[in-house]
């Protein structure tokens, strides 16, 4: 019995740890840094290099519909922030043909992105932060703890957008408070992670 209750406590304390939506984080937790994925203008990016108070991390590929439909929404919110404030940043781990290093520079000159397109072909951040879909978007803030995860806004029809959810968690930190809302579903394309082998035990 003491075994069951101990096996117990560890499952429970693992389901704790995340969040109501999220598989592995909660609002407050650390955010998973990177290190040197590369842009789609072959240079090196990491986390620790961002020096703005606030960093946007938006998991998003050229393959999904919904990444798609999202592209200008993202240029605007680059266009909303102070970049001296503000970090927006995109990482793809998909490893389709349509998702790889050489398309996603071409989607990013096609739509002229305003922000860094990170590639990790390992998929290791993206399992990490524990996204699942494209896009799905994390708020970060100075002392990078994650206050905002979710979805963009209220609604994948740009037109029928009433809730800025990403811009509003940014707005609450500026003024030294806790989003109201930290966290929803985000709503895309599932993220297509490789299965990952496991070693048998001899």
């Amino acid at each position: 019995m003491r075994c069951w209750s101990i096996m117990a406590l560890l499952i429970c304390a693992s389901v704790a740890s995340a969040g109501k939506y999220n598989p592995v984080l909660s609002p407050g937790d650390d955010a998973p840094k990177w290190k040197q994925l590369v842009n789609v203008d072959g240079k090196q990016n990491s986390l620790a290099d961002l020096k703005q108070p606030i960093v946007v991390v938006v998991f998003t590929c050229n393959s999904c519909p919904y990444s798609v439909d999202y592209e200008d929404r993202i240029n605007q919110l680059v266009d909303e922030v102070d970049s001296k404030q503000v970090a927006v940043v995109a990482i793809n781990v998909n490893k389709v043909p349509e998702d790889s290093p050489e398309e996603m520079q071409k989607r990013a000159k096609e739509k002229g992105f305003k922000f860094p397109y990170l590639y990790d072909p390992t998929q290791q951040i993206a399992r990490d932060y524990g996204a699942t879909y494209t896009p799905e978007f994390f708020v970060l803030d100075q002392q990078r703890k994650v206050v905002y995860m979710g979805a963009l806004d209220d609604s994948t029809d740009a037109s029928k957008v009433r809730q800025h959810h990403v811009l509003a968690a940014i707005q609450a930190i500026q003024s030294g408070q806790t989003p109201e809302l930290q966290e929803t579903v985000a709503i895309g394309c599932r993220i297509r992670f490789e299965r990952q082998r496991r070693t048998r035990r001899k």
